[in-house]
């Protein structure tokens, strides 16, 4: 029997994720049954559940590649040099969380907001959550420790406070785009602008 190679057991987990990505956006997070994966995937039952046991480790899964999207943005932005401000870092982020919910396979977004619903109650998927969210709201302590540095934010204030506050902003706009849907990246970062230092 010839042995798979990784880059084929990563396709096909990608694939098992996106479809399932889609068949939750569509039909929401409880409506959606592994039968609707597997249908969604074209692979057999027995591939699917050879990489994932369970809907919940499909959604953790879900959740984990968006979460791990926005952590790359951050890894990029906090490697440069230039100066960083909590207004352009949260404007980076919305830009993004708009362009990864617009991708194909479903909104990445929507199923995001079942995910925070489902880690009330869902340990394995508030252990992933919780581990992600706290490295993304890392992100946003290092922004606001450079900010501190440049002078535009108060240098008193503990940077895990601000951190906190940017980091809240950020569903508050995926929330409002999905259920208002009147809210779009430029009009965030328009508001934003108002209230934060450039």
């Amino acid at each position: 029997m010839p042995k798979v190679s990784d880059e084929h057991r990563l396709a096909r987990r990608q694939q098992i994720v996106a479809a399932a990505r889609t068949c939750v956006a569509e039909q929401g997070f409880h409506k959606t049954t592994m039968a609707d994966v597997i249908r969604a995937s074209g692979l057999s039952a027995g591939a699917v559940y050879g990489y994932f046991k369970s809907k919940d480790e499909i959604v953790a899964a879900i959740a984990d590649d968006a979460l791990s999207s926005v952590d790359r943005l951050f890894e990029e932005i906090l490697a440069r040099e230039e100066p960083l401000t909590p207004l352009a870092a949260l404007e980076a982020a919305v830009e993004h969380v708009a362009f990864v919910a617009g991708q194909a396979g479903g909104d990445v977004t929507k199923v995001g907001i079942q995910a925070w619903a489902e880690a009330l109650h869902n340990d394995a998927i508030k252990a992933i959550a919780s581990e992600k969210y706290r490295m993304l709201r890392g992100h946003f302590v290092e922004v606001a420790r450079r900010a501190q540095a440049d002078g535009t934010v108060d240098p008193d204030t503990d940077p895990e406070y601000i951190a906190q506050v940017l980091f809240g902003l950020i569903p508050g706009f995926i929330l409002q785009r999905l259920i208002l849907g009147d809210v779009t990246p430029q009009t965030y970062t328009a508001g934003l602008a108002a209230l934060l230092p450039r």
